[in-house]
């Protein structure tokens, strides 16, 4: 719907502004002057100018949205009025595009705005999906409270598994960029070195030696190059995963890879699992929680099995039925999502699941990182002895003919 920005009067004489979603500047004026007596101006807003204040906010962490959802729960538990509670969250809030935001919705609710439709314009690239409509399902339940305190636990929840994860990877990710600086010094730097000796003894090089100065002469002359070409494959690919081709092409390479196929697909079972039970519990209907919970499935290939279920729903099926048909969701997923439906506690069934899956993504992730960190190291050690045989080779050939 259209939005409007007005400026009112009362009776008294006190000015007031603001602006109101209506379907006509008509009904815009109605709504209006419930508030205040007189009309003094109204303007439409273009959609893309209403949205303009906070098009430039960054995406918003899990951490932080799971702080804020916390102190939402805790202080609309007390009874506060919204528009209070909103202020009182942006002025404690640490992360300042997020304050930024719910200064901003603040002033929206204060102006007749509904909260998830003030989240839906000003933080549509900033907060996700699952924020946004549970806040929406959690308004039409009339149950706010325990829409935030489910949702701090879920943005906990991700942020854990998110940090968990990281962690994990920050050796391998050490090593390996320690291993990358090393080489490139001893490619450009000591390499050239041994090589000048080398080419001053005037005896026949062994083939590992010549090998050793040619790679070195080509990393001092296309390092550069070299690293230019790899950032750009590296972006070739992301530009090629958000085509229509591309996207679901990269996504289902990702589930076949070998165990990196497994956790992705453990992953977007918990993602899936998360939302629907976050959302169903929040009060919102079915359709709407298969659709929320699809996009926000990292994987383009099983979130695309996950939307495909909507028509077999909305035509009077099952969930679990219509899951089963999809080549990539897990057969447990698939079965346990019937389970919940048949007993009618589909909510807590998929809350113990997505606990599961997280656990079980947490010990494959640790089980893959435990076998990556000696593959480094083998190859690393191979790299080594192959520089130590390359330039002591001949040396002993040296050695020998004295």
């Amino acid at each position: 719907m259209p939005t409007y920005k007005y400026e009112g009067a009362y009776v008294s004489g006190e000015k007031v502004s603001g602006v109101v979603e209506a379907v006509s500047q008509t009904d815009a004026v109605n709504q209006i002057r419930q508030s205040c007596e007189i009309v003094l101006s109204i303007k439409e807003v273009p959609r893309s100018a209403a949205r303009d204040p906070m098009s430039k906010l960054q995406k918003i962490g899990a951490k932080s949205l799971s702080l804020t959802c916390q102190q939402f729960a805790i202080i609309l538990k007390s009874g506060l009025p919204l528009v209070q509670t909103v202020d009182l969250v942006a002025e404690q809030c640490p992360d300042k595009n997020l304050s930024a935001l719910l200064k901003q919705a603040s002033e929206d609710v204060s102006n007749g705005w509904s909260l998830s439709y003030s989240f839906e314009q000003r933080g549509a690239k900033a907060l996700p999906v699952t924020f946004r409509e549970t806040v929406r399902a959690g308004e039409e339940s009339g149950d706010l409270q325990s829409a935030f305190q489910r949702m701090a636990d879920y943005f906990e929840r991700m942020n854990k598994t998110r940090e968990s994860l990281l962690s994990a990877l920050t050796y391998p990710a050490i090593v390996v960029a320690v291993a990358v600086a090393v080489i490139i010094i001893v490619m450009n730097f000591v390499i050239p070195t041994f090589s000048g000796m080398f080419e001053g003894m005037g005896a026949e090089l062994p083939m590992a030696t010549k090998a050793l100065i040619a790679l070195s002469g080509f990393f001092q002359k296309h390092t550069l190059a070299l690293i230019a070409v790899i950032a750009l494959i590296i972006f070739a690919v992301r530009l090629y995963g958000t085509t229509a081709k591309g996207g679901p092409a990269l996504a289902r390479l990702q589930l076949k890879l070998p165990l990196i196929g497994s956790i992705v697909r453990m992953t977007n079972a918990s993602q899936f699992a998360h939302t629907m039970s976050t959302l169903l519990t929040a009060g919102m209907p079915i359709l709407p929680s298969i659709e929320v919970a699809g996009k926000t499935m990292s994987n383009l290939c099983m979130a695309r099995d996950v939307l495909d279920t909507l028509p077999g729903v909305e035509g009077g099926r099952t969930l679990g039925e219509c899951m089963s048909y999809s080549k990539e969701l897990p057969p447990m997923l698939v079965q346990m999502t019937a389970v919940g439906e048949a007993t009618g506690a589909m909510e807590s069934t998929l809350e113990v699941l997505a606990a599961y899956y997280d656990s079980e993504t947490d010990v494959k992730t640790k089980r893959a990182i435990t076998l990556l960190e000696p593959a480094i190291i083998v190859v690393l050690s191979v790299f080594v002895a192959f520089i130590l045989v390359a330039v002591y080779l001949p040396m002993f050939s040296l050695y020998a003919n004295m």
